[in-house]
Protein backbone atom coordinates (compact mmCIF):
# COMPACT_ATOMS: atom_id res chain seq x y z
CA UNK A 1 0.00 0.00 0.00
CA UNK A 2 1.14 3.69 -0.30
CA UNK A 3 0.47 6.63 1.85
CA UNK A 4 0.15 10.56 0.65
CA UNK A 5 0.54 13.15 2.61
CA UNK A 6 -0.47 17.04 1.12
CA UNK A 7 -0.27 20.24 2.84
CA UNK A 8 -1.34 23.67 2.60
CA UNK A 9 -0.04 26.41 5.46
CA UNK A 10 -3.11 28.42 4.19
CA UNK A 11 -5.79 26.06 4.02
CA UNK A 12 -6.03 25.52 0.46
CA UNK A 13 -7.52 22.14 -0.08
CA UNK A 14 -6.65 22.38 -3.89
CA UNK A 15 -3.07 22.75 -3.25
CA UNK A 16 -2.98 20.02 -0.64
CA UNK A 17 -4.60 17.54 -2.53
CA UNK A 18 -2.30 18.05 -5.60
CA UNK A 19 -0.53 14.51 -6.35
CA UNK A 20 -3.85 12.26 -4.69
CA UNK A 21 -3.83 9.65 -7.07
CA UNK A 22 -6.30 6.57 -7.17
CA UNK A 23 -7.22 7.02 -3.32
CA UNK A 24 -9.00 4.49 -1.45
CA UNK A 25 -9.31 6.55 1.64
CA UNK A 26 -8.74 9.99 2.54
CA UNK A 27 -8.69 11.47 5.65
CA UNK A 28 -8.93 15.18 6.28
CA UNK A 29 -7.16 17.62 9.18
CA UNK A 30 -8.76 20.58 8.73
CA UNK A 31 -8.89 24.26 10.90
CA UNK A 32 -12.45 25.28 12.79
CA UNK A 33 -12.84 27.86 10.57
CA UNK A 34 -12.46 26.51 7.24
CA UNK A 35 -13.99 22.55 8.11
CA UNK A 36 -17.52 22.50 6.69
CA UNK A 37 -16.06 24.29 3.75
CA UNK A 38 -13.32 21.73 2.76
CA UNK A 39 -15.56 18.73 3.92
CA UNK A 40 -18.03 19.67 0.87
CA UNK A 41 -15.15 20.12 -1.71
CA UNK A 42 -13.15 17.77 -0.35
CA UNK A 43 -16.75 15.27 -1.35
CA UNK A 44 -16.90 17.30 -4.62
CA UNK A 45 -13.34 16.43 -6.25
CA UNK A 46 -13.16 12.76 -4.87
CA UNK A 47 -16.97 11.61 -5.05
CA UNK A 48 -17.51 8.31 -3.49
CA UNK A 49 -14.04 7.79 -2.69
CA UNK A 50 -14.36 6.84 1.57
CA UNK A 51 -13.57 9.78 3.58
CA UNK A 52 -13.08 10.53 7.35
CA UNK A 53 -12.04 13.75 8.52
CA UNK A 54 -11.58 16.00 11.70
CA UNK A 55 -10.50 19.38 12.74
CA UNK A 56 -6.91 19.70 13.95
CA UNK A 57 -3.12 20.09 13.43
CA UNK A 58 -1.20 17.51 10.97
CA UNK A 59 2.34 16.50 10.64
CA UNK A 60 4.44 15.03 8.04
CA UNK A 61 8.27 16.12 8.61
CA UNK A 62 6.27 19.82 8.96
CA UNK A 63 3.46 20.50 11.15
CA UNK A 64 0.52 22.54 9.53
CA UNK A 65 -1.21 24.09 12.28
CA UNK A 66 -3.71 26.43 10.79
CA UNK A 67 -4.14 25.16 7.24
CA UNK A 68 -5.39 21.58 5.65
CA UNK A 69 -3.64 18.65 5.40
CA UNK A 70 -4.42 15.77 3.57
CA UNK A 71 -3.53 11.92 3.85
CA UNK A 72 -4.68 9.34 1.55
CA UNK A 73 -4.01 5.64 0.90
CA UNK A 74 -3.80 3.75 -2.14
CA UNK A 75 -2.46 0.58 -3.95
CA UNK A 76 -3.71 -2.07 -1.84
CA UNK A 77 -6.34 -1.59 0.60
CA UNK A 78 -9.49 -2.41 1.58
CA UNK A 79 -11.99 -0.09 3.57
CA UNK A 80 -15.07 0.70 5.09
CA UNK A 81 -16.32 4.17 6.70
CA UNK A 82 -19.17 4.65 8.77
CA UNK A 83 -19.96 6.64 11.74
CA UNK A 84 -21.37 5.81 15.31
CA UNK A 85 -23.87 8.29 16.41
CA UNK A 86 -25.28 9.55 19.86
CA UNK A 87 -21.63 9.38 21.22
CA UNK A 88 -22.52 10.95 24.67
CA UNK A 89 -25.24 8.62 25.68
CA UNK A 90 -25.95 5.56 23.16
CA UNK A 91 -23.11 4.90 20.63
CA UNK A 92 -24.22 1.11 21.25
CA UNK A 93 -27.20 1.82 18.93
CA UNK A 94 -25.36 2.00 15.83
CA UNK A 95 -23.31 -0.75 17.13
CA UNK A 96 -24.58 -2.93 13.93
CA UNK A 97 -22.79 -0.50 11.38
CA UNK A 98 -18.87 -1.80 12.58
CA UNK A 99 -20.11 -5.25 12.85
CA UNK A 100 -21.28 -4.93 9.30
CA UNK A 101 -17.98 -3.23 8.45
CA UNK A 102 -15.84 -5.85 9.95
CA UNK A 103 -17.77 -8.87 7.90
CA UNK A 104 -17.39 -6.62 4.42
CA UNK A 105 -13.73 -5.65 4.42
CA UNK A 106 -13.15 -9.48 5.48
CA UNK A 107 -11.04 -7.84 8.80
CA UNK A 108 -8.65 -9.82 10.80
CA UNK A 109 -6.01 -9.14 13.35
CA UNK A 110 -2.78 -9.19 11.08
CA UNK A 111 -3.46 -7.10 8.65
CA UNK A 112 -6.44 -4.90 9.64
CA UNK A 113 -6.55 -1.62 11.93
CA UNK A 114 -9.53 0.73 12.82
CA UNK A 115 -8.36 4.40 12.58
CA UNK A 116 -11.03 6.50 14.63
CA UNK A 117 -11.68 10.25 15.10
CA UNK A 118 -13.53 10.82 18.05
CA UNK A 119 -15.91 14.17 18.93
CA UNK A 120 -15.63 13.28 23.06
CA UNK A 121 -16.99 11.47 25.75
CA UNK A 122 -14.23 8.89 24.07
CA UNK A 123 -14.19 6.20 26.98
CA UNK A 124 -18.34 5.18 25.89
CA UNK A 125 -17.33 4.89 22.76
CA UNK A 126 -14.00 3.07 22.46
CA UNK A 127 -15.50 0.55 24.89
CA UNK A 128 -18.28 0.11 22.05
CA UNK A 129 -15.96 -0.28 19.28
CA UNK A 130 -13.81 -2.84 21.37
CA UNK A 131 -16.67 -4.71 21.98
CA UNK A 132 -16.95 -5.47 18.60
CA UNK A 133 -13.07 -5.73 17.32
CA UNK A 134 -12.14 -7.73 20.25
CA UNK A 135 -13.48 -10.79 18.74
CA UNK A 136 -11.38 -11.02 16.07
CA UNK A 137 -8.12 -8.88 17.93
CA UNK A 138 -8.44 -5.87 16.06
CA UNK A 139 -6.52 -2.66 16.90
CA UNK A 140 -7.82 0.55 16.81
CA UNK A 141 -5.73 3.87 16.74
CA UNK A 142 -7.34 7.22 17.03
CA UNK A 143 -7.74 10.42 18.83
CA UNK A 144 -9.96 13.41 19.61
CA UNK A 145 -10.57 16.25 17.05
CA UNK A 146 -11.26 19.58 18.01
CA UNK A 147 -15.06 21.56 18.60
CA UNK A 148 -16.72 17.95 18.68
CA UNK A 149 -17.35 17.71 15.00
CA UNK A 150 -15.58 14.97 12.80
CA UNK A 151 -16.97 14.23 9.18
CA UNK A 152 -17.45 10.65 7.15
CA UNK A 153 -18.19 10.75 3.47
CA UNK A 154 -19.01 14.34 2.70
CA UNK A 155 -21.21 14.32 6.24
CA UNK A 156 -20.26 16.25 9.21
CA UNK A 157 -21.47 15.01 12.56
CA UNK A 158 -21.29 16.34 15.71
CA UNK A 159 -21.58 14.15 18.72
CA UNK A 160 -20.20 10.92 16.75
CA UNK A 161 -17.21 9.00 16.18
CA UNK A 162 -16.09 8.57 12.52
CA UNK A 163 -14.19 5.50 11.72
CA UNK A 164 -12.43 3.62 8.92
CA UNK A 165 -11.50 0.13 9.23
CA UNK A 166 -8.99 -0.58 7.06
CA UNK A 167 -7.13 -3.61 5.67
CA UNK A 168 -3.67 -3.76 3.99
CA UNK A 169 -3.94 -6.20 1.77
CA UNK A 170 -0.09 -6.79 0.77
CA UNK A 171 0.85 -7.13 4.69
CA UNK A 172 0.39 -6.96 8.10
CA UNK A 173 -0.57 -3.91 10.48
CA UNK A 174 0.76 -3.43 13.94
CA UNK A 175 -0.14 -0.71 16.57
CA UNK A 176 1.91 1.15 19.04
CA UNK A 177 1.96 3.51 22.06
CA UNK A 178 4.89 5.39 22.89
CA UNK A 179 5.05 6.68 27.13
CA UNK A 180 7.51 9.05 27.91
CA UNK A 181 6.67 9.27 31.13
CA UNK A 182 7.75 7.02 34.12
CA UNK A 183 6.54 6.99 37.99
CA UNK A 184 7.96 9.33 40.31
CA UNK A 185 8.46 8.53 43.69
CA UNK A 186 6.40 5.90 45.74
CA UNK A 187 3.31 8.49 45.84
CA UNK A 188 -0.16 6.56 45.71
CA UNK A 189 -3.36 7.84 45.97
CA UNK A 190 -7.08 6.91 46.42
CA UNK A 191 -9.02 9.30 44.26
CA UNK A 192 -12.43 10.54 45.87
CA UNK A 193 -15.55 13.31 45.27
CA UNK A 194 -14.67 12.33 41.68
CA UNK A 195 -17.40 13.43 39.56
CA UNK A 196 -17.36 11.77 36.43
CA UNK A 197 -19.63 13.49 33.72
CA UNK A 198 -17.58 16.48 34.90
CA UNK A 199 -14.42 14.89 34.80
CA UNK A 200 -13.47 16.10 38.09
CA UNK A 201 -10.57 14.74 40.77
CA UNK A 202 -11.93 16.13 43.88
CA UNK A 203 -9.30 14.37 46.69
CA UNK A 204 -6.28 12.50 46.69
CA UNK A 205 -5.99 10.42 50.20
CA UNK A 206 -8.87 12.39 51.45
CA UNK A 207 -7.11 15.51 50.40
CA UNK A 208 -8.10 18.20 48.27
CA UNK A 209 -6.15 17.15 44.69
CA UNK A 210 -5.04 20.59 43.84
CA UNK A 211 -3.31 20.76 47.79
CA UNK A 212 -1.51 17.78 46.77
CA UNK A 213 -0.28 18.30 43.92
CA UNK A 214 1.06 21.89 44.72
CA UNK A 215 2.36 20.64 48.14
CA UNK A 216 4.76 17.92 45.88
CA UNK A 217 5.77 19.55 43.10
CA UNK A 218 6.17 23.32 45.19
CA UNK A 219 4.12 25.11 42.56
CA UNK A 220 1.72 27.94 42.10
CA UNK A 221 -1.68 27.29 41.32
CA UNK A 222 -1.08 28.92 38.23
CA UNK A 223 1.88 26.86 37.49
CA UNK A 224 -0.79 23.66 37.33
CA UNK A 225 -1.73 23.63 33.50
CA UNK A 226 2.02 23.81 33.04
CA UNK A 227 3.59 21.56 35.15
CA UNK A 228 1.13 18.46 34.24
CA UNK A 229 3.38 18.31 30.88
CA UNK A 230 6.13 17.70 32.98
CA UNK A 231 4.14 15.51 35.87
CA UNK A 232 0.84 14.18 34.81
CA UNK A 233 -0.91 11.23 36.82
CA UNK A 234 -1.39 7.77 36.06
CA UNK A 235 -3.60 5.49 36.59
CA UNK A 236 -2.61 1.72 36.54
CA UNK A 237 -4.48 -0.78 34.11
CA UNK A 238 -2.54 -3.98 34.11
CA UNK A 239 0.73 -3.88 32.62
CA UNK A 240 -0.31 -0.31 31.36
CA UNK A 241 -0.15 2.91 32.76
CA UNK A 242 -2.85 5.28 31.23
CA UNK A 243 -1.57 8.73 31.64
CA UNK A 244 -4.23 11.40 33.11
CA UNK A 245 -3.56 15.07 32.29
CA UNK A 246 -4.49 17.82 34.56
CA UNK A 247 -7.26 20.52 32.18
CA UNK A 248 -8.39 23.21 34.57
CA UNK A 249 -8.65 23.94 38.54
CA UNK A 250 -12.02 23.14 39.52
CA UNK A 251 -12.19 24.89 43.75
CA UNK A 252 -9.58 22.69 45.53
CA UNK A 253 -9.72 20.15 43.17
CA UNK A 254 -8.56 19.04 39.70
CA UNK A 255 -10.59 18.54 36.61
CA UNK A 256 -8.80 15.90 33.92
CA UNK A 257 -8.64 15.30 30.23
CA UNK A 258 -10.14 11.82 31.04
CA UNK A 259 -12.64 10.35 33.62
CA UNK A 260 -11.15 9.55 37.16
CA UNK A 261 -13.49 7.74 39.19
CA UNK A 262 -13.89 7.06 43.19
CA UNK A 263 -11.66 4.41 44.65
CA UNK A 264 -9.73 4.74 41.23
CA UNK A 265 -5.86 4.28 42.49
CA UNK A 266 -3.16 7.15 41.18
CA UNK A 267 0.51 7.83 41.13
CA UNK A 268 2.50 10.86 39.86
CA UNK A 269 4.24 10.34 36.46
CA UNK A 270 7.64 12.40 35.53
CA UNK A 271 9.06 12.88 32.04
CA UNK A 272 11.32 10.72 31.29
CA UNK A 273 14.28 11.12 28.58
CA UNK A 274 12.43 11.32 25.67
CA UNK A 275 14.50 11.29 23.12
CA UNK A 276 15.93 8.05 24.29
CA UNK A 277 11.88 6.65 24.32
CA UNK A 278 11.61 7.80 20.71
CA UNK A 279 14.48 6.10 19.54
CA UNK A 280 13.58 3.30 21.09
CA UNK A 281 10.29 3.33 19.96
CA UNK A 282 11.60 3.21 16.52
CA UNK A 283 14.24 0.32 17.04
CA UNK A 284 11.27 -1.59 17.98
CA UNK A 285 9.17 -0.59 14.71
CA UNK A 286 12.05 -1.56 12.89
CA UNK A 287 12.88 -5.13 14.30
CA UNK A 288 8.92 -5.60 13.73
CA UNK A 289 8.95 -4.16 10.15
CA UNK A 290 12.06 -4.85 7.87
CA UNK A 291 9.64 -3.23 5.27
CA UNK A 292 7.39 -0.25 6.19
CA UNK A 293 4.91 1.15 3.95
CA UNK A 294 3.60 3.70 5.58
CA UNK A 295 3.10 4.73 9.48
CA UNK A 296 0.18 6.86 10.64
CA UNK A 297 0.32 8.52 13.86
CA UNK A 298 -1.68 10.49 16.53
CA UNK A 299 0.50 12.85 18.85
CA UNK A 300 -1.06 14.62 21.48
CA UNK A 301 -1.48 18.41 21.76
CA UNK A 302 0.21 18.43 25.46
CA UNK A 303 3.52 16.62 23.47
CA UNK A 304 3.68 18.77 20.67
CA UNK A 305 3.58 21.59 23.37
CA UNK A 306 6.13 19.96 24.96
CA UNK A 307 8.44 19.31 22.06
CA UNK A 308 8.10 22.40 20.64
CA UNK A 309 8.65 24.05 23.86
CA UNK A 310 12.04 22.44 24.42
CA UNK A 311 12.68 23.20 20.60
CA UNK A 312 12.51 19.14 20.01
CA UNK A 313 9.50 19.30 17.00
CA UNK A 314 11.65 19.40 14.08
CA UNK A 315 14.06 16.73 15.23
CA UNK A 316 11.17 14.23 16.52
CA UNK A 317 9.26 14.21 13.00
CA UNK A 318 12.59 14.11 11.28
CA UNK A 319 13.37 11.11 13.77
CA UNK A 320 9.85 9.77 12.61
CA UNK A 321 10.70 10.21 8.94
CA UNK A 322 13.31 7.93 8.65
CA UNK A 323 10.92 5.21 9.73
CA UNK A 324 10.01 5.98 5.45
CA UNK A 325 6.23 7.62 4.71
CA UNK A 326 5.38 8.84 8.19
CA UNK A 327 2.29 11.34 9.03
CA UNK A 328 -0.49 12.08 11.09
CA UNK A 329 -2.27 14.20 13.66
CA UNK A 330 -2.21 16.47 16.72
CA UNK A 331 -4.71 14.83 18.70
CA UNK A 332 -7.02 15.98 21.95
CA UNK A 333 -6.62 12.54 23.64
CA UNK A 334 -5.11 9.88 22.01
CA UNK A 335 -7.31 6.18 21.37
CA UNK A 336 -4.65 3.24 21.80
CA UNK A 337 -7.56 -0.22 21.74
CA UNK A 338 -9.88 0.40 24.18
CA UNK A 339 -7.65 2.40 25.97
CA UNK A 340 -8.04 6.62 25.62
CA UNK A 341 -4.87 7.77 26.58
CA UNK A 342 -3.51 11.68 27.44
CA UNK A 343 -0.23 13.09 26.52
CA UNK A 344 1.01 9.49 24.58
CA UNK A 345 1.28 9.20 20.57
CA UNK A 346 -0.34 6.17 19.27
CA UNK A 347 0.24 4.63 15.37
CA UNK A 348 0.14 1.93 13.27
CA UNK A 349 2.71 0.59 10.93
CA UNK A 350 1.87 -0.98 7.61
CA UNK A 351 4.12 -3.27 5.75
Amino acid sequence: MKQFFGMSQSGDLQEAVRGVSNPQLIMLFSNGDQFEEHVKKLEALFPNIPSIGCIGMSYDTRVVEKGVGILAFSDGVSVAVNVLEQASTMPVKYIERLEKDVSEVNASQKDTICIDFCSGNDACVLTTIHSVLKRKNISLVGGTGDAGKVSANGKIYEDAVAYALVRNNNGRVKAYKENIYRQMGNYRFIASKTKKSEYILGELNGKPAKHVYQQILHVTEEEILTQTFKNPFGKINGNETCIISIKDIYKNGLTCFRQVNDSDVLILLELGDYREIVKNTIRKIYQDFPKISAVFSVNCLFRYLLFTENNYMQEYLKEMGTLGNHAGLVGYGEHYNNQFVNQSMTCVVFE
